[in-house]
């Protein structure tokens, strides 16, 4: 019998892991692990709360939706709650929720649902206001999502005015939608960004994600996103009495729906049918798709069946099996990362699976390596679940060669050859030593990185030409580069040479929240770099603070107070920023309201809203708080001004409502000293 300590320990892991991977998959756009995997974590936790109820606890991820909004958009409250759907994976899961439907409704007719491919993309909001595109916003946590209004604008496929001929329009419609990237656009957003050097999105989904929550709506424009809308926050607004009817009515509004995709099924024989027929020409299709979406077509119907915390009884996405194929695995190699963590990765022969080509899959760790028993030589199952990452499945032991070795994690650094290590408590083994080259490589990839010091042209090939001839050792070595020594290297014109130099001359001037984030301190990113910034306001005080003074800022805990201080007290690490702080490299670093006395926006709070034409968002943002000024989300009686650019959304009106003062770019720049 399971102890009851170890029951809640394993709830408490389960909560934790989800809650990590929803903010690595919502906020950062950054998922670790496929659909699939997600999917098993979580219906093991619904079970066992559900054997348990009395550990269930309100902020348990079964009772929410995704993750919440980040902060740098403003928080837009969904007037009906936009919830997620329940997963199926078999036919048995189609079944029972058909036999579901039966029971809750008290019948034994067929119950007619309608069904259409699920587009794997972002969920949207859009409100219109008198025919009129007022506001934008995700999903976010399916009761709170983040104002995206002036990106979505750029997508040409959401019209801003709806079409009222062919039938009256609401006064006010909220629409909900799947925006996604077409895969011919995400090939070639790919190919752009390889060219320049930068990480290749993993999958459309995450491209689409990326875009729609750029600061600079000019960004979105470029990234060609499409739309699908199928559903309304009250669909009695729309007089129709079944889902068709629904979308057909969006259709006459002029917003784009996939009804040549859509089949109304009378039977679970119907729906399997459909679902077969997708499957099969999924790859036909310009959009990613990871299975098909069943609703009860009646209206009235669905209202009857109503919805739980989580999800509406009258859907179901039910998902494709993940793709699978056969290889074998060459050799596991372990990679080392910013951190000094070891990563096994299986190198496999190539393999297609539905139309990519897989030749590598991370194993995470050496339990996860276990526990899959994964050997150099094996013949094992490949899948990309979800059709995002590829991972290893299982071993086909039936074919193991017998000279095939069990996977163990090395003793020492492949790269530097340092002694690994282990802490209690962590998956992860390490190199500790902080000049591996591994380590040295991945930290001046950060250190340049668009979110750091944004050094344009130090990509990953230049890195490691630096890094392997011994030229740069840490980023204050970067500082110390001559154009001889770059315009000598394979590939780098003197004129490349000569831009790169003026990058990392450009880079000095920054602000203190970039160059905290800049120096890469472990559980430290640009959220918390910011909060810290505005807590000390100059980075000597952050350097002298002890762990019970940094857990007294609200969101930072025990194990980020640990790490900053194990950080600063480093000797290594102050020496790099003596370097950097020093005449010889001379970095300024511009700090928060307070840290140097009167600015010109001492005290002041500031909101943006629309694109401004002469700088980015995080630039406007970096020069208010240089100027002592406070950048705030939302407009509120305490905003003293809002900077207005091209499209501005909501907080505009907000603006106006409040009687807050408006400043068009011109008038900003004035104000900023030109």
């Amino acid at each position: 019998m399971t102890d009851f300590n170890d029951l809640e320990k394993r709830i408490g892991f389960l909560r934790t892991e989800i809650e990590r991977h929803n903010r690595l998959y919502y906020q950062e756009d950054a998922p670790e692990i496929s659909d699939y995997e997600y999917d098993r974590l979580f219906r093991e936790l619904k079970e066992l709360e559900e054997a348990h109820p009395e550990l269930i606890t309100p902020d348990s991820p079964t009772r929410r939706v995704g993750a919440e909004p980040v902060e740098k958009f403003a928080p837009v409250e969904h007037s009906v709650p936009m919830l997620s759907l329940e997963n199926g994976f078999q036919p048995g899961d189609l079944i029972d929720f058909n036999e579901r439907l039966k029971r809750f409704l008290k019948t034994t007719d067929q119950i007619k649902c309608l069904v259409e491919p699920k587009i794997d993309g972002v969920a949207v909001e859009l409100v219109y206001q008198a025919g009129r595109l007022a506001q934008a916003s995700t999903r976010g946590n399916g009761y709170v999502g983040e104002e995206i209004t002036a990106n979505v604008k750029t997508i040409l496929t959401v019209p801003l005015t709806l079409n009222d001929k062919k039938r009256p329009v609401p006064e006010r419609l909220e629409v909900r939608g799947e925006v996604y990237m077409p895969l011919e656009e995400f090939s070639r957003l790919n190919q752009e960004r390889t060219a320049k050097d930068l990480p290749a999105f993993a999958n459309p989904r995450n491209a689409a994600a990326g875009s729609l929550r750029q600061l600079d709506p000019r960004i979105t424009a470029t990234r060609r996103l499409n739309i699908f809308c199928y559903a309304v926050a009250r669909p009695e607004a729309l007089g129709a009495a079944t889902q068709l009817e629904l979308l057909q009515a969006l259709r006459d509004f002029g917003l784009r729906t996939n009804l040549r995709e859509v089949a109304v099924c009378a039977s679970v024989d119907e729906v399997t049918n459909y679902f077969q027929r997708i499957d099969r020409r999924r790859h036909e299709l310009p959009y990613e798709v990871d299975g098909v979406v069943i609703k009860v077509d009646s209206l009235d119907l669905q209202a009857r069946l109503g919805s739980t915390t989580r999800s509406p009884r009258w859907a179901l996405a039910y998902k494709f099996s993940p793709q699978g194929a056969e290889t074998v695995v060459d050799r596991i190699e372990v990679q080392v990362g910013r951190t000094g963590a070891l990563t096994p990765v299986a190198i496999m022969r190539p393999v297609n699976i539905g139309g990519v080509t897989v030749s590598r899959a991370t194993l995470h760790n050496e339990d996860e390596v276990r526990r899959k028993d994964v050997r150099a030589g094996d013949a094992v199952v490949v899948q990309r679940a979800g059709d995002v990452i590829p991972e290893v499945v299982r071993v086909i032991l039936d074919r193991r060669p017998p000279e095939a070795e069990p996977f163990a994690m090395p003793k020492t650094c492949p790269a530097c050859g340092s002694e690994v290590v282990r802490l209690p408590g962590e998956a992860a083994h390490r190199c500790p030593n902080a000049s591996c080259p591994a380590q040295i490589k991945e930290t001046l990839f950060h250190f340049g990185s668009k979110n750091a010091l944004d050094i344009d042209g130090l990509g990953r090939k230049l890195i490691d030409l630096l890094v392997d001839r011994d030229l740069v050792r840490s980023p204050a070595d970067l500082y110390r580069l001559t154009l001889d020594q770059l315009a000598a290297l394979p590939r780098l014109a003197d004129k490349s040479a000569r831009n790169l130099l003026n990058a990392l001359a450009r880079g000095k001037e920054t602000t203190l929240e970039r160059f905290i984030h800049a120096l890469g301190i472990r559980h430290v990113g640009r959220h918390l770099a910011r909060v810290l910034a505005e807590h000390f306001g100059d980075l000597e005080a952050l350097r002298r603070a002890g762990v019970e003074e940094l857990e007294e800022i609200h969101e930072v805990g025990p194990e980020v107070a640990g790490s900053l201080v194990s950080f600063m007290s480093n000797p290594r690490n102050r020496e790099l920023i003596d370097d950097l702080l020093g005449p010889e490299i001379g970095f300024k670093l511009q700090t928060p309201a307070g840290a140097g006395g009167p600015t010109p926006f001492n005290g002041l709070s500031f909101v943006l809203t629309g694109a401004l034409e002469t700088m980015t968002r995080d630039e406007a943002r970096d020069r208010i708080m240089a100027a002592g000024g406070r950048v705030a989300s939302n407009v509120s009686r305490n905003t003293d001004f809002v900077v207005v650019g091209v499209d501005p959304g909501s907080k505009a009106r907000r603006a106006a409502e409040l009687d807050v003062k408006m400043l068009d770019e011109k008038e900003f720049l004035r104000l900023l000293g030109g």
